[in-house]
Formats: structure tokens, C-alpha cells, sequence
């Protein structure tokens, strides 16, 4: 029992530490639908996608059978790698002109169609967290064979996900400039993925130590920006 709980545990942090990269893909494709459609867009999303990943538990064997090579030395798990992040680029990029170029303008392309909006970041919410599955799934049957664990840490991690999802996304999504972080993160995560399609091996120290000193900078920033604001106006009010 000890053993299995010390498992449930590794298999949980393990779940959490990938979770970051949802965190900030979530945020950002819900980041353009109307305020009453993002908590639903994330709940429904991630929804699916936990029963898309327990699914997935499930059909190991079928997991391991997408390493064989299609296409040269690609195999369909290093194709969906390498489409998983021309997207995350190509979305990033293109948040990135839109909330840098369009600034101060308030209509919205996709605010007139949110209904298409909506079903369009649920879909992508649960094909993008289906990539990064991929590897956690295998790396979770590396530590164990036991699919009631595997289940247990995945369903721990989402509640947790949930949880964060919301905060988190309205934080970026009110604060333009932690949104251009992110979404440089994402462009990250997105050229990571691409290697790792062609079997470049990055360490994840190397993805989330920078990630995480970045985050600490800009939180500095912003809490001095926010101080100085403050300041100005009580003595503003003082005069």
C-alpha cells in the first residue's frame, strides 16, 4: 500500500509539473471568448480531456504502437508532436500580433460568432492536451503498471487544474503584458515539441527553470508598477 501511495504521489507531481503547459494553452485559447463563455469553455474542455487521457491509460498498447515509423524516420506520435507545435507556434504568434498590434481596439473578430468560438477552443483545449498526454502516459506506465494509480494521478492533477485554470486565465487575460510571457512559453513549448519529433531530446530543466525565473521577474515588475501607482495617486489625493 505504502508503495502505491508513494507512486500515486511521483505520478501526481509529475501531472502537475506538465500541467503548467495547459495552464497557459487554456488561457490563451479561451483568452478571446465573450466573459460568460471562458469558465465554460474551460470546464468543458478539460472535461473531455480527462476522459480523452483516462481513454488513452487505457489503449497503452496502442500508444506504444505509434512509435513504429510511417514516414521515414517519423513515426505518427512523432507526426502529431510536430503538428502539436507548428500549432502552439502559429497560435502564439499570431496572439502575439494581435494583442501587441491591435491594441486599444476593442472589436473582436471572434466575438461575432461565439457559439463557433466556443466549440472551437473546447475542441482545441482537448486536441492539444491529447499531445501533450502522449509522453506522460508513457512515462507514467514507466513507473507503474498499475492503470488504477495511473487513473487516481490523473484525475488528482486535473481537479487541481481546474482549479488554477480559472485564476490563472483571468490573470493573464487582464494582464496584457503576462499574456506576451505566456505566450513567448507557449512559442517555447511549441519548438520543444518539434524537436522532440525529430527525436531531439530537451531536458525539461532547461524549459521550466527559465519559464519560472521569467514568471518571478515579471511578477517583480508588476508588483513595482502596481506599488507606484499606488503611490502616485494617494499623493495625487494628498494635493
Amino acid at each position: 500500500m505504502a508503495d502505491y501511495l508513494a507512486t500515486l504521489a511521483l505520478l501526481f507531481a509529475l501531472e502537475l509539473v506538465l500541467g503548467v503547459d495547459n495552464i497557459l494553452v487554456i488561457s490563451i485559447l479561451v483568452s478571446r471568448l465573450p466573459e460568460d463563455l471562458r469558465r465554460k469553455a474551460r470546464l468543458l474542455g478539460l472535461g473531455l480531456a480527462l476522459v480523452a487521457r483516462l481513454l488513452m491509460v487505457l489503449a497503452f498498447s496502442w500508444l506504444l504502437a505509434l512509435s513504429d515509423p510511417v514516414l521515414g524516420p517519423l513515426s505518427i506520435r512523432d507526426l502529431i508532436l510536430l503538428v502539436g507545435g507548428g500549432f502552439l507556434i502559429w497560435k502564439a504568434v499570431r496572439e502575439i500580433h494581435h494583442t501587441v498590434e491591435l491594441v486599444g481596439h476593442e472589436e473582436d473578430t471572434t466575438q461575432a460568432k461565439p457559439r463557433a468560438a466556443f466549440a472551437s477552443a473546447v475542441g482545441m483545449i482537448v486536441a492539444v492536451d491529447m499531445v501533450f498526454a502522449l509522453d506522460s502516459v508513457v512515462t507514467a506506465f514507466g513507473m507503474t503498471d498499475h492503470v488504477a494509480v495511473i487513473w487516481a494521478a490523473v484525475i488528482l492533477s486535473f481537479a487541481v487544474l481546474l482549479f488554477f485554470a480559472g485564476p490563472v486565465g483571468e490573470f493573464i487575460h487582464n494582464n496584457p503584458t503576462f499574456k506576451i510571457l505566456a505566450l513567448a512559453f507557449l512559442i517555447t513549448i511549441g519548438v520543444v515539441l518539434i524537436l522532440e519529433s525529430f527525436h531531439h531530446e530537451v531536458p525539461k530543466a532547461y524549459i521550466y527553470l527559465p519559464m519560472g525565473f521569467a514568471t518571478v521577474v515579471q511578477l517583480l515588475q508588476w508588483r513595482y508598477s502596481l506599488n507606484r501607482k499606488r503611490r502616485l495617486a494617494s499623493g495625487g489625493a494628498k494635493d
